[in-house]
C-alpha cells in the first residue's frame, strides 16, 4: 500500500486541484494579461467607442478597425523611432554583455582577494535609481557631444544595464564545473581560450538570459531617452509615441495604445523563442 500523503498526492482529487492549482494560476494569468487585453481593445476600437463608455461597453467591441494603426505607421515616423530604439537596444546590449562576461569571468574564476566584495559592490550599483544617475550623466554627454545623438543612450544604458548582469552571468558561471578549467589550464590553455571556447559555449543560457534582460530594459527605457534625445527624429519608441500623440492635457488613446502593441511585438516573439533559456539562466544565478 501506498501513502497518498507524499509527494504531490495532496493535488490527486479534483476540488483540491481546483482551490489550490486552477483558481490561484486563473487568478494570476487575469490579472498579467488583462492589461495587454486592454491595450488590444483600445488600439482596434473606433474613436466614437473610446469618447463614449457610458453607450459602448468598454470590454468589448462589435467594429474592429485598423484606422489607428495605420495613423500610426503611415502618419507618423513611427518606423524610423522603432528602428532607434531597435539600433539602441542591441548596441547598448552588446557593449554590456562585453563588459559583464569580462567581469563575471575575473570575479568567479580568478582568485584574489576581495573578488565577492567587488561582486557585491557591482551589484548595489544596480540598485541606485536611474532619476538620480540621470543628472550627473546629462553633464557628463554634453561635455563630450553626445547630446541627441543615439551614442547618448547607448553609452550610458551600460551603466544600469552592467550590474545586473555581471551579477547574472557570476551566477551562472559559478554553475560551470572548475575542473574543466583545471584541466585546460593544465594542457596549456591561456585564459582567453578557456573563456572562449569553454565557459562561453557552455553560458549561453545565461548571455541569452542577459540579453533578453538588456534588450528588454533598453527597450522600454524612458527617463533617459527623455533626457538626452531632444530631435523627433532621434527619438525612441516610449518617448516618441507619448510625444507624437498627446495634444495638452487630451490623449489619443487609440494612437497611444497602438503604438504601445506594435512596440511590444518585438519583444513578445523575442521571449518566445528564449523563454526556456531565460528561466534555465535566472534558476542557476538565484541558486547561487
Amino acid at each position: 500500500m501506498t501513502d497518498d500523503t507524499e509527494g504531490m498526492s495532496y493535488l490527486s482529487t479534483l476540488p483540491r486541484r481546483l482551490v489550490t492549482l486552477y483558481a490561484p494560476l486563473s487568478l494570476i494569468v487575469i490579472v498579467l494579461l488583462f492589461p495587454f487585453y486592454w491595450m488590444t481593445m483600445t488600439a482596434i476600437k473606433p474613436k466614437e467607442h473610446l469618447l463614449d463608455l457610458d453607450t459602448h461597453n468598454p470590454f468589448w467591441t462589435l467594429s474592429p478597425t485598423l484606422e489607428h494603426i495605420e495613423e500610426l505607421l503611415f502618419k507618423t515616423d513611427y518606423p524610423t523611432w522603432l528602428w532607434n530604439t531597435m539600433f539602441i537596444a542591441v548596441a547598448a546590449t552588446i557593449l554590456s554583455l562585453v563588459a559583464s562576461v569580462f567581469a563575471a569571468y575575473a570575479i568567479t574564476r580568478i582568485r584574489y582577494r576581495g573578488a565577492q566584495w567587488i561582486g557585491g559592490a557591482i551589484f548595489l550599483a544596480y540598485l541606485v535609481p536611474p532619476s538620480i544617475l540621470f543628472i550627473p550623466l546629462s553633464t557628463v554627454v554634453f561635455q563630450y557631444g553626445l547630446f541627441d545623438t543615439p551614442f547618448a543612450l547607448i553609452l550610458t544604458y551600460p551603466t544600469i544595464l552592467i550590474p545586473f548582469s555581471t551579477w547574472l552571468m557570476m551566477g551562472y558561471f559559478k554553475t560551470i564545473p572548475y575542473e574543466l578549467e583545471e584541466c585546460a589550464l593544465i594542457d596549456g590553455a591561456t585564459r582567453w581560450q578557456i573563456l572562449t571556447r569553454i565557459i562561453l559555449p557552455l553560458a549561453i543560457p545565461g548571455l541569452i538570459s542577459a540579453a533578453i534582460f538588456s534588450l528588454t530594459l533598453c527597450w522600454n527605457e524612458y527617463i533617459y531617452a527623455l533626457t538626452f534625445i531632444n530631435t523627433t527624429d532621434n527619438k525612441t519608441v516610449p518617448v516618441a509615441v507619448v510625444t507624437a500623440f498627446t495634444d495638452g492635457d487630451q490623449y489619443r488613446w487609440g494612437s497611444l495604445m497602438a503604438g504601445a502593441l506594435v512596440g511590444s511585438l518585438p519583444l513578445v516573439i523575442l521571449y518566445a523563442f528564449f523563454v526556456e533559456h531565460y528561466v534555465s539562466a535566472m534558476t542557476g544565478a538565484v541558486k547561487e
